[in-house]
């Protein structure tokens, strides 16, 4: 913005407030824009789901439902979906990480705040991966599906993005999802930083249990197999998936040996399983960016 001095403009004192006043709220307006334009713009976000999986997601199939929030199910029967790993929509900072109890019928939840007023909410987790404060990039698991919720339901992800305040209108439609069309509709996730999901790279019966980023690129994921008692983790690159970079993973067993895995890879590193019935160390680490547990999930 451009403000005029020329001094044939001002006339006496009087004319110097009156120009005075101009430029203030020339000011104030220009300041306002910049804050509204800044606060509407959103992130791109991408289905709450791994890379590259296929789930069918319905808007108005629960009485719960007060705006366009989505219900995420895939498999072909209620239970079948329980324990299925959930992502991260958009890069952000953990705004909550807890258990609502009878506060709403959100059980376990989680939400990203994304900046510029947007957050995203994942409802009735089985597992949380996450605490609040914690940073997490796009696509980086932060827990696992579920039916937790003081209300008796089955197993799905509840999911909202919401800009600002003043629930139910602040609640924003998912990319993706026709809601002219309404009912229930095929999404395939493109939210492929890694092309990886952790629980099934780890097999059959683990699940999402916690995760730490490695700077902008990647993450590291533990995951746990609650009747075998075993834990799982794996090293997720997030980008230069086509070039070899050093990764590693590791768990230590309390009172046992490190397990590790580590080289040159193009996506990944691990998976590295271990028995661990009380305390682990584990963590890992893409180039200089690495995570080193405490002693934990005893």
């Amino acid at each position: 913005m451009t403000v005029s001095t020329t001094p044939s403009r001002w006339v006496g004192s009087g004319g110097r407030r009156l120009a005075a006043a101009v430029v203030v709220t020339s000011l104030m307006a220009t300041l306002t824009l910049f804050v509204t334009t800044a606060a509407s713009a959103a992130p791109t976000f991408k289905m709450p789901v791994p890379c590259g999986q296929t789930w069918v997601a319905n808007n108005n199939n629960s009485s719960a439902h007060v705006g366009e929030e989505l219900d995420f199910n895939r498999g072909s029967t209620a239970e079948a979906d329980r324990g299925d790993t959930v992502v991260a929509t958009a890069a952000g900072t953990v705004k909550t990480a807890k258990n609502q109890g009878t506060v709403n019928g959100y059980g376990n939840l989680v939400t990203i705040d994304h900046g510029g007023g947007w957050v995203s909410y994942y409802a009735h987790l089985e597992t949380m991966a996450v605490v609040s404060g914690q940073s997490v990039l796009q696509g980086q698991p932060i827990g696992s599906v579920g039916n937790s919720s003081y209300r008796s339901i089955t197993p799905h992800l509840h999911f909202e993005i919401r800009q600002g305040a003043g629930y139910p209108g602040n609640i924003r439609a998912v990319p993706g999802y026709n809601y002219a069309k309404g009912g229930s509709q095929s999404m395939k996730s493109t939210n492929c930083a890694t092309q990886q999901d952790p629980a099934a790279l780890c097999g059959s019966g683990y699940v999402v249990n916690d995760t730490a980023r490695l700077g902008s690129v990647g993450a590291v994921v533990l995951t746990y197999n609650k009747a075998a008692k075993n834990n799982c983790a794996v090293t997720l690159k997030f980008g230069n998936l086509g070039t070899r970079t050093a990764t590693s993973v590791y768990i230590t067993p309390q009172g046992q040996a490190k397990k590790s895995d580590s080289g040159s890879f193009f996506e990944y590193a691990g998976p590295v399983r271990t028995n661990s019935p009380t305390c682990i160390k584990w963590g890992g680490a893409i180039g200089g960016s690495s995570y080193n547990s405490p002693s934990e999930h005893c």
